[in-house]
């Protein structure tokens, strides 16, 4: 029988509405009690003037394995995410082979469970290969494990293939998560189009590119009744489509990832590829866009897109080189700069669109420090200020463009079904 005990910390768990100084009692792998002064044959953890937590949760990551090993593999990007807090993690279906045959499901569960290190979820593909031709095999990879179906990395483009997988993912109470982007509008885009990009002369990806697609699939959302999730969303035109579907009743959830609510366009007057990604930093009106958002529940979660690159794939010239960064040892701390500490947000509210409202996207039971609820835990020092060195990342790649920045807020201990699996 293991225990432990978690001392004077300031419990937040939105799920429950919880904010307070209370000790959190561990038992057995599940959340067992709470106000225990005491108990026997049990390990201490002293979190005064800290932050418990539900382990946070991230519903967009790529892992790459299989296929891309050289940029990540399960192993290094689980290690990654227990770094950054993160007790649960979904990977995206853009490896090679792509997730959408139940063995390569079950490989990545696998996989995952002899890393033994946090959680992890798998989004499998819409359509066989991420071709956008065929629907991929829903029903048989729901069975496999799969908690959710995208081509990420490229949009559904198919107008008929993203309504059938509509109809089909309702059947099951699942979301389609889409990548929005009209190819068409961002063929050799490298940034996005506005005046730093026509000052530095490089390829232009629209707002209005995202604008359009996520146009369409609320339309179908709405036609079909079925779960819309929009992926790292950036532009505030989209942000305003999606405000005006909730209110009218379509079933639609969206996600933001730190970058787009930190930085801006105006970074790659720098030329350094850490700063190019899809879809791109945009102006600060957009970045603006995004914070609103998050204050009035438009957007229901806060993601990564962890997205590795092997550094000589990102040393290449700005045009060449693969879109994308990793995120999930940066991830906490850029919330509570950003949001947390400017006033944004408070705790309570950031903790939701890292917890429960992940977990509810997703249909899994975590995210919660309810009773009963599998003890996947995050003790955060609110306070400590660290500086970002991807020198002693967990990840295998380094390609953030946060380094040598001074950050507020670090997970210090993590503990994974009742099991501590990080401790600083």
């Amino acid at each position: 029988m293991s225990k432990i005990l978690i001392q004077n910390g300031r419990v937040i768990d939105p799920s429950q509405k919880m904010d307070r100084v209370t000790n959190l009692l561990i038992e057995d792998g599940r959340i067992a009690a709470y106000d225990v002064a005491s108990a026997d044959d049990c390990e201490f953890i002293d979190a005064s003037g800290k932050i418990v937590a539900p382990g946070l949760i991230d519903i967009h990551v790529h892992l790459r394995d299989p296929g891309r090993e050289e940029d990540e593999t399960i192993e290094t990007g689980t290690a990654a995410a227990l770094a950054g807090g993160f007790t649960s993690i979904a990977c995206c279906p853009n490896t090679e082979p792509p997730i959408d045959s139940q063995g390569t499901v079950e490989y990545i569960k696998q996989k995952a469970a002899r890393a033994g290190n946090c959680n992890v979820y798998v989004i499998a593909c819409v359509s066989k290969n991420r071709e956008g031709k065929e629907l991929a095999e829903i029903g048989q990879l729901i069975e496999a494990g799969a908690v959710g179906f995208s081509d990420d990395g490229t949009p559904v483009y198919n107008a008929e293939l993203m309504r059938r997988a509509f109809e089909y993912c309702l059947m099951f109470g699942r979301p389609v998560m889409n990548h929005s982007e009209i190819l068409e509008l961002t063929r050799d885009g490298v940034m996005h189009e506005g005046l730093a990009q026509l000052v530095l002369g490089l390829g232009g990806i629209p707002a209005a590119a995202e604008d359009v697609m996520v146009s369409r699939d609320v339309a179908l959302a709405e036609a079909t009744g079925g779960w819309l999730h929009v992926m790292h969303v950036s532009s505030g035109g989209s942000i305003h489509i999606i405000r005006r579907a909730k209110k009218r009743g379509v079933r639609v959830t969206a996600e933001v990832t730190p970058h787009h609510f930190t930085l801006t366009d105006e970074c790659l007057r720098t030329f350094d590829s850490n700063f190019k990604m899809n879809p791109p930093l945009r102006g600060q009106g957009h970045v603006d866009a995004c914070i609103e958002g998050l204050q009035d529940g438009t957007i229901d979660c806060i993601v990564t897109d962890h997205a590795p690159h092997a550094k000589e794939k990102k040393m290449q010239e700005l045009d060449r080189a693969p879109f994308g960064i990793i995120g999930l040892e940066t991830a906490l701390g850029l919330v509570v700069t950003r949001l947390i500490e400017p006033g944004h947000l408070d705790w309570s509210q950031a903790l939701e669109k890292l917890t429960i409202n992940p977990a509810r996207v997703i249909g899994v039971e975590k995210g919660t420090l309810a009773i009963g609820a599998d003890a996947d835990v995050v003790v955060i020092d609110p306070h400590v200020e660290w500086t970002v060195d991807p020198a002693e990342f967990k990840s295998k790649s380094t390609n953030t463009p946060f380094a040598g920045w001074e950050l507020k807020g670090r997970a210090v201990k993590v503990i994974v079904g009742g099991r501590v699996k990080l401790s600083r």
